[in-house]
């Protein structure tokens, strides 16, 4: 908009009071990172890191385009689980099973292998300040990640929940950026000592009783924000459904040979009687000599 008048008018008194929106339009808002490292804060116990099955994306609802789930496959290198929807547009494609380091320059991965490797050792929270790569068409523009260590189902620190923020792909197709700075923070003060300090620990639900006889109900609730999983108990084999059919067979087989020994045992007597009763008339004949 156009302002006209002398200086000093109140026309341009006004003017002064003007205040221009372009230095916001280039600035991205990092308020989804803030929300998903206090979704994650709020996971933990203590000094503790949480668990993947902690994490229900009902919590991430309001930022779940932009969210992923890395899994640590060997040191320094992450594939994605889980993405978002502007995740993949960033990347042009489906990037589920894809390496993070897809998404950087050959010369911006070794920094990146070794912050990601630096997070599951501590382990520590990590934020990446990104740029893309400028064109003719469009010049470069910045994002940001942000990689929160999770804990796997077998106890180990193999995982991580990240976000990530930029302003869009319009070209729709794969964009790849160099890093302008990491910030790395400790978890905690614990991140500082020996790596046995972050082994598994016992995640055993509040209500569950003391002692070992006392076992709590099938369905009693998990820890943590994952919906409620129902126990089942375990289902005979076959082999030892075949078992239990042959003893079955074995004790029936017994039983009857046991019945058939007494019936004939019982039996001769009578045979014996009858046979005695049925013999001829004879005449018995006594000689004396006196």
């Amino acid at each position: 908009m156009f302002f006209g008048g002398r200086k000093g008018s109140k026309q341009g008194m006004e003017q002064d009071k003007v205040i221009t929106m372009e230095r916001f339009q280039n600035r991205l808002s990092l308020s989804p990172m803030k929300q998903a490292e206090a979704y994650w804060t709020a996971l933990r116990r203590g000094d503790d890191i949480p668990s993947r099955a902690q994490v229900d994306p009902r919590g991430l609802e309001n930022i779940l385009s932009q969210t992923f789930i890395v899994e640590r496959i060997a040191p320094g290198i992450a594939r994605f689980r889980l993405a978002g929807q502007k995740v993949n547009e960033m990347a042009g494609m489906e990037v589920r099973g894809m390496p993070l380091s897809a998404f950087f320059t050959p010369e911006a991965r070794k920094e990146l292998s070794a912050a990601m490797e630096h997070m599951f050792d501590t382990p520590s929270v990590i934020q990446l300040s990104l740029k893309t790569e400028g064109s003719r068409l469009k010049g470069s523009r910045e994002a940001h990640i942000l990689l929160m260590p999770l804990r796997s189902d077998l106890g180990d620190v193999s995982r991580a929940l990240g976000v990530f923020v930029s302003a869009g792909n319009e070209t729709g197709t794969s964009q790849r950026f160099s890093i302008n700075n990491i910030e790395i923070r400790a978890v905690s003060a614990a991140g500082s000592k020996d790596r046995a300090a972050f082994k598994a620990k016992d995640r055993k639900p509040a209500d569950m009783p003391e002692k070992a006889t006392d076992k709590p109900h099938v369905n009693a609730p998990n820890p943590g924000f994952a919906e409620t999983q129902a126990r089942f108990r375990r289902e005979p084999s076959i082999m030892e459904e075949a078992r239990s059919l042959l003893n079955r067979h074995k004790g029936a087989k017994t039983t009857k040979s046991s019945a058939d020994t007494s019936d004939t045992t019982s039996a001769e007597p009578k045979a014996v009687a009858k046979t005695a009763k049925e013999r001829a008339p004879h005449l018995r004949l006594v000689v004396s000599r006196d």
